[in-house]
């Protein structure tokens, strides 16, 4: 890992071309092309971030009229944290995942990214009072062991595993698929803002960034690899649950799911997921007993 990066140059890139980390790596090495990235030609950087001539001469271009913007105050002034690949608060489990992000940008208490004890509870948009239940059994046990929740700020399940956190004095982070310019969905309005000033928000996008449809399939990676485990409590057979689902599979996670009525269509996803091994849960006892006997292993 490169520790010589340029904070300033790497946020004002990052402001003008959010990079992943593995493209933002090959401008840093062999040769630290980051260093004079202004008097880069743009075939160069063309060359080395692997896109046409004509959208490196546009980043050349921004890269420039925006270096000297003191990133860092202009985001503490707007209550925004942002956190590089290289900072003691990112989160090292991220580096597992596919497509690491090169910055996240936070609000709130940034220092519940150092807990290593997080698990993820997600679930449907279209959640019914199923969830909710679930929920009540499931989130004390894991508040009262040190687990932050992490979820996504979506309406429904997502919503509820927050609130639920929040209700009983437990902490919980939210990862966002836009900016922090804007808020989706706009029914959270109020939950978000509790959780910028008491629990955590996190970004990979920049503030101006709009909520766009493929970013929030972006967005699971995150919550599925910030966590130990993955909890879910209802989903269609078709939805974006079973996206997140899979990742964590492919990261080595445990699935906690939990059984639904055979006949309610948002537990046909949640049911087959049992049908093809995840593991059933009744309550939150039980997923913590799991999870210690794993890490005890270790």
């Amino acid at each position: 890992m490169i520790l010589a990066v340029d904070t300033q140059r790497l946020l004002a890139l990052h402001y003008v071309y959010p990079l992943p980390l593995q493209k933002l790596q090959r401008l840093l090495s062999p040769v630290n092309v980051l260093n004079t990235f202004e008097e880069a030609h743009y075939d160069e950087i063309a060359n080395v971030l692997q896109i046409s001539p004509h959208k490196a001469l546009q980043i050349s271009q921004r890269f420039r009229q925006i270096m000297t913007i003191p990133f860092e105050e202009a985001y503490a002034r707007a209550d925004i944290f942002p956190i590089p690949f290289y900072h003691p608060y990112f989160p090292a489990q991220l580096f597992e995942i596919s497509s690491p992000p090169t910055v996240l940008y936070v609000k709130g208490q940034y220092s519940l990214l150092t807990n290593k004890k997080q698990i993820a509870i997600i679930g449907s948009r279209k959640a019914t009072a199923y969830s909710k239940r679930a929920l009540d059994l499931i989130v004390p046990s894991l508040v009262q062991c040190g687990y932050t929740v992490v979820s996504g700020l979506a309406r429904g399940a997502d919503t509820m595993a927050h609130r639920a956190t929040i209700d009983m004095g437990g902490h919980t982070l939210a990862v966002l698929g836009h900016g922090f310019n804007y808020l989706y969905p706009r029914e959270n309005q109020i939950l978000a803002k509790e959780m910028a000033n008491q629990q955590l928000l996190i970004t990979e996008y920049p503030p101006y960034m709009k909520p766009e449809k493929w970013h929030f399939p972006m967005r699971n990676r995150i919550i599925s690899g910030l966590a130990q485990a993955l909890v879910v409590t209802e989903a269609a057979l078709k939805s974006g649950t079973l996206i997140t689902t899979e990742l964590a599979l492919e990261q080595g996670k445990d699935v906690f799911v939990v059984p639904g009525p055979i006949d309610a269509t948002q537990s046909r996803g949640t049911n087959q997921l049992l049908v093809d091994g995840a593991i059933p849960v009744m309550n939150g006892h039980q997923i913590v007993e799991t999870l210690d006997l794993f890490s005890n292993k270790n």
